[in-house]
């Protein structure tokens, strides 16, 4: 037996209920694990209110960091073994748990100077913004951007990917507080959204230009103002719903703004493929091994707490990574 945060029903952070679960042994491809760190994600919510649905009862989170507990069938080639510290960030939910089974191909093997609650606050937002200044719109250094939410837990890691890539980032946020610790992590100008219009402040700082790429974590509340930020050809790059899911609009409506392009990238289709999941990890470990990316675990709860833990994260009150500890 071991203990794990199910969902019965989709709503409010009170669905969520520590449950004792029977774990199975792991068969063809899988591999169980004993968590150590479980990273809090605001996808998590999506999938707890029902915004993104789950076949219920459901375990819940998709990040987690711990210690190889046994192997199953069918895994002899992926290069892992019985007691090796791995992490991970995607595979079915349910990393809100002491120990569980997954898909085994989806374990990344920890480097010695990785430690796992680093590993389980950096995973899931490291690799969100590999992708998307890598693959999404690779940028080459020397671009000025705009990135939403800059003082989240992904925003910081962007703050901090962006300074070292040579890239000017104009980040969005909610208080002074958040825009002062999104500058201390290498936002090279903030933007406090709640009391400035952001488009006219983007447009003063780039000298009416606007940008080539808007990275949007928010959704209805920042759409389609962050259309009006961009550059003709710009791309537009949602990428969450913190707001609430933008509504359906016409298409015209890019073109009506200068061509524009949109996409709706996640991490789980660009880290499908076992080798590009290494590929990226690995850049991200090299980020962290030279120092130009570092954790920032600002809030940790017990796994019995999960409730807490997104109740403020939902309500806007966490900055950097939240941490269940099992």
């Amino acid at each position: 037996m071991t203990r794990a945060i199910r969902i019965h029903a989709t709503g409010g952070p009170e669905v969520m209920q520590l449950d004792d679960v029977t774990l199975a042994a792991p068969g063809q491809g899988e591999a169980r694990v004993r968590h150590t760190a479980i990273g809090v994600n605001y996808l998590d919510t999506y999938h707890r209110s029902g915004l993104y649905p789950l076949p219920l009862p459901a375990g819940i989170g998709t990040e987690g960091a711990g210690v190889v507990d046994a192997l199953g069938p069918g895994t002899e080639a992926l290069g892992l073994r019985v007691g090796q510290r791995v992490a991970y960030c995607g595979g079915p939910p349910g990393s809100y748990s002491e120990a569980r089974v997954m898909p085994a191909d989806r374990l990344v093997p920890l480097p010695d100077d990785v430690a796992d609650r680093d590993a389980a606050a950096l995973m899931l937002k490291g690799l969100t913004v590999e992708y998307l200044f890598h693959r999404t719109y690779p940028l080459q250094g020397g671009e000025t951007i705009v990135f939403h939410a800059a003082a989240g837990g992904v925003g910081l890691i962007a703050c901090q990917w962006a300074r070292a890539l040579g890239v000017r980032m104009i980040g969005t946020v909610s208080s002074d507080a958040k825009a002062a610790l999104a500058r201390e992590h290498g936002c090279a100008e903030t933007i406090v959204y709640t009391r400035e219009d952001f488009v006219a402040r983007v447009k003063a700082l780039t000298d009416g230009r606007g940008v080539p790429v808007v990275y949007d974590s928010i959704g209805k509340d920042t759409f389609p103002a962050s259309l009006d930020c961009l550059q003709p050809r710009g791309m537009f790059v949602s990428f969450g719903s913190a707001s609430g899911p933008i509504a359906a609009f016409s298409m015209a409506l890019l073109a009506q703004k200068g061509s524009l392009y949109a996409t709706r990238p996640t991490l789980f289709t660009y880290a499908a493929k076992r080798e590009d999941l290494l590929a990226m990890a690995d850049r991200l470990f090299a980020m962290v091994r030279k120092g130009a990316v570092r954790p920032d675990v600002r809030q940790t709860h017990r796994l019995a707490e999960a409730a807490a833990a997104h109740r403020a994260l939902e309500s806007r009150a966490t900055t950097g990574a939240t941490l269940l500890l099992p």
